[in-house]
């Protein structure tokens, strides 16, 4: 016996008043959270969200009108509405464009601290060998220099960059002549303790109006324990950098980052006044990454995804606490992803982007010349696994290099609109994919959603920002939206008493 397909139009419905443009949804407090293709979100009642479905909406209501404006819904009379979401939608891809804007030059692999999370495999600081040659150095800026972009950035990375820094001294003066030759806008940064810096140091990164990214995990107890130094000084020596580096460069020109280690799970508060105590208006919540010595360490730093989500959200909690009482300060990683959410206009993280930026945002050159489609790409390689190695500079062209197959293999397998798990998930346009993570801890660059960390940490956030943003509480919602436009505690407290 044969069971005939029924014709379509058994499966159409007489009234068809208006049509569903593309969105996921999400259970969300007592309604539905609608998200669209280009990042638009609605909350709807779950009786609206029904009748929606039913194509019961009367054309009059708010919700209506809410929905077609947000570009849900359309009833085929407007031109205009696919083209108005295929500019949002490039917008929120202008990401691509200009090609790899960010390019790390791991100067040396010495460094004199001991960082139990270090992601890479440092080598002490009488090990020259493991420095990078002028020559490497040189071919590697032709390779930047062959980049599309014309803005771009070289950040200098180690081990610790500093013991290297006659090296960095020769690329910074050969970039700017070049980039003054070829009409290209060039800006550098330096990733370093600052245990070495001096006034020499200084004063060149100071005429070459050069920035400085710095570690700070929080009050002395866990910055010594985490980054430990023979002397126990590394917390003193990075504080008394970032005084240093203001006085000379001035008090934008320092930033810091902080890794959650297991010791910092118990402090939150702590950490963030840590960072109010020495000046700062940002803290970025990092979890540890599952890379070089933080995997040979797991047993004494790692942790499990969910006791991040619960210290990052208590730390969150303190830092609205404090913008309440008009101190000035921004968490990092919810300000990124807000702007996803909030606005159509991309972020230059490369991890939340669609595809991801390995290879495509950003390139790291290593201090022997192998090229690696990202930083954490070149930490597998430290710990014996070249496999997201793109290949090396003395030996391979350009074309090879960015057009190959693992550079295509790391785009087309990082698409979420594409990937099993992301594809139908409602959050899919404020996240993205991380190949090189998932490869690392799930053995694939596809990785697999429910097992995944990084999957588990973004929904959770991404979820509680929303829970914040629709708290009811105007004075947070009005801060996160001050967090995606820049603008001060005092500026939001002018316009609530105004």
């Amino acid at each position: 016996m044969s069971r005939q397909f029924r014709d379509r139009t058994a499966f159409q419905r007489g009234d068809r008043s208006y049509e569903f443009l593309p969105f996921r949804f999400e259970p969300f407090q007592d309604g539905v959270l609608l998200v669209n293709d280009v990042g638009e979100h609605l909350v709807l009642d779950t009786n609206v969200f029904r009748r929606l479905l039913n194509r019961e909406l009367d054309a009059e209501s708010t919700e209506y009108k809410d929905l077609k404006a947000k570009h849900f819904i359309w009833n085929g009379d407007t031109p205009s509405t696919l083209r108005i979401l295929a500019t949002k939608q490039r917008t929120r891809r202008s990401f691509l464009d200009g090609f790899v804007r960010l390019h790390i030059f791991v100067v040396s692999l010495r460094c004199e601290h001991s960082c139990h999370y270090c992601q890479v495999s440092r080598v002490t600081t009488n090990k020259s060998q493991f420095d990078m040659s002028v020559e490497t150095a040189d071919r590697a800026l032709d390779l930047v220099f062959r980049s599309p972009a014309k803005t771009l950035k070289i950040e200098f990375q180690g081990g610790e960059p500093l013991l290297n820094f006659e090296l960095i001294r020769h690329i910074v003066l050969r970039a700017e002549e070049r980039a003054e030759r070829v009409g290209k806008d060039i800006r550098f940064v330096v990733a370093t303790n600052l245990a070495l810096i001096d006034d020499d140091i200084l004063g060149f990164l100071r005429d070459h109006g050069m920035f400085v990214s710095t570690s700070l995990d929080g009050p002395a107890f866990i910055h010594n324990k985490n980054r430990p130094r023979p002397e126990n000084d590394s917390h003193q020596r990075a504080v008394d950098g970032i005084r240093r580096v203001r006085d000379f460069l001035g008090p934008d020109a320092v930033s810091a980052l902080m890794t959650t280690s297991r010791l910092s799970l118990d402090h939150p508060i702590e950490i963030v006044d840590e960072y109010v105590k020495h000046g700062f208006d940002h803290i970025f919540l990092r979890p540890i990454s599952p890379y070089g010595f933080a995997i040979r360490t797991q047993r004494h730093t790692g942790y499990e995804v969910d006791l991040f989500i619960e210290f990052y959200k208590k730390a969150l909690d303190h830092i609205i606490d404090l913008n309440r009482q008009g101190r000035a300060m921004t968490e990092v990683y919810a300000q990124i992803l807000l702007t996803k959410i909030l606005t159509p206009f991309p972020t230059g993280y490369v991890d939340l982007q669609s595809p991801a930026g390995a290879a495509t945002g950003v390139v790291v050159y290593n201090y022997d010349g192998d090229v690696y489609a990202s930083d954490e790409s070149r930490m597998l390689a430290e710990m014996g696994d070249q496999s997201l190695r793109l290949g090396n500079i003395h030996a391979d062209s350009y074309e090879d290099l960015f057009g190959g197959e693992l550079a295509r293999r790391l785009v087309d397998e990082s698409v979420v609109e594409s990937l099993p798990g992301c594809s139908d998930c409602a959050f899919q346009p404020y996240c993205g994919a991380d190949p090189v993570e998932n490869y690392a801890t799930q053995g694939s660059f596809e990785g697999h959603r429910p097992t995944s960390a990084f999957h588990r940490r973004n929904y959770a956030l991404i979820k509680h920002l929303f829970g914040l943003y629709y708290s009811g509480d105007t004075f947070v919602q009005d801060l996160l939206w001050s967090w995606v436009q820049n603008r001060s505690p005092e500026d939001l407290l002018r316009r609530r008493t105004a």
